[in-house]
């Protein structure tokens, strides 16, 4: 329950934002262990398995299986296709897969920790502040020959997790445009999405105006591991995003941008999201659109 022994949070400092494959196994078998959430996913339409399925065909001992669509998101509709939930649906997602405000949580995903970011800044949004990211997720993982699992996995304990808004900083449409005018605002998806030259999710195509194409797969290497924090922060600052100035990040639906925020964060550069992202910002036409490069 809240407010029980080990469960508060007064004390605990955060902690950097990956975790690798040998340091999880060490702090594993060390113990006490980290809650696991498995947050593998594909956008609706994509090619592959969803995310249950690659759970069930395998995953890391004790991990619990998080749906993106629903734990970690609210229902879809003028505010996005993957809007913030409300804070008490999300501590009962979070409960429910047994996360309490005394325990590490690690969040994996496949490869290239797109969902799994979505997951360490929801988490850190409502308050939990010992949240990392396996880099390369569960590739990385089974690559090293660490044990993995088959299966639904045993329902955990429940946890005693309470969420509390506001732990990152979070962006509106109008905030949103505000900094594509007076600051930076990375658009984290595809160029040609960018560029209105394709748009396969929603109804219209292009970005917002004076927003900086920032596809997310410039933030991570071959394998899905991130690049080294100088080469993030090279890469960002020449995009016009620098430690000390304004930044913020969107996408389709709040999901890659939540991505382009970790890797903002690793080369030292806080920045906000626009959770509601296109998805939102196209739901009132009266939003301007802009096109090309």
């Amino acid at each position: 329950m809240p407010g029980s022994p080990g469960s508060s949070r007064e004390g605990m400092r955060d902690v950097e934002p990956l975790i690798d494959v040998t340091s999880l196994a060490r702090s594993l078998a060390a113990g006490p262990p980290s809650v696991l959430l498995d947050v593998r996913w594909r956008l609706a339409g994509s090619p592959g398995p969803p995310g249950i399925a690659s759970y069930r065909a395998g995953h890391l001992p004790g991990a619990v299986f998080t749906d993106l669509d629903r734990d970690l998101s609210g229902a879809p509709g003028p505010g996005g296709r993957h809007p913030l939930p409300e804070a008490a649906a999300f501590q009962r997602a979070m409960r429910r897969a047994g996360v309490s405000d005394g325990r590490d949580v690690v969040v994996y995903d496949e490869a290239d920790s797109t969902a799994a970011a979505r997951g360490w800044w929801m988490l850190r949004y409502f308050g939990h502040p010992r949240v990392r990211v396996l880099d390369g997720g569960y590739r990385a993982w089974a690559a090293a020959g660490q044990p993995v699992v088959t299966g639904e996995g045993a329902a955990p304990p429940p946890g005693d997790f309470t969420a509390r808004p506001g732990g990152m900083p979070l962006l509106n449409a109008d905030g949103a445009a505000g900094l594509a005018r007076h600051g930076t605002l990375l658009d984290a998806r595809a160029g040609e999405r960018y560029r209105g030259e394709a748009e396969p999710v929603d109804p219209v195509a292009g970005h917002i105006p004076g927003a900086v194409s920032a596809p997310t797969a410039g933030n991570v290497n071959p394998d899905g591991t991130f690049k080294d924090p100088a080469g993030l922060a090279a890469r960002f600052a020449g995009l016009g995003a620098v430690p000390g100035a304004p930044v913020g990040a969107y996408c389709g639906s709040g999901v890659t941008a939540a991505h382009e925020v970790l890797a903002l964060a690793l080369a030292g550069i806080p920045a906000g999201l626009y959770v509601g992202s296109w998805s939102n910002w196209v739901a009132d036409p009266s939003r301007p659109v802009a096109t090309g490069g």
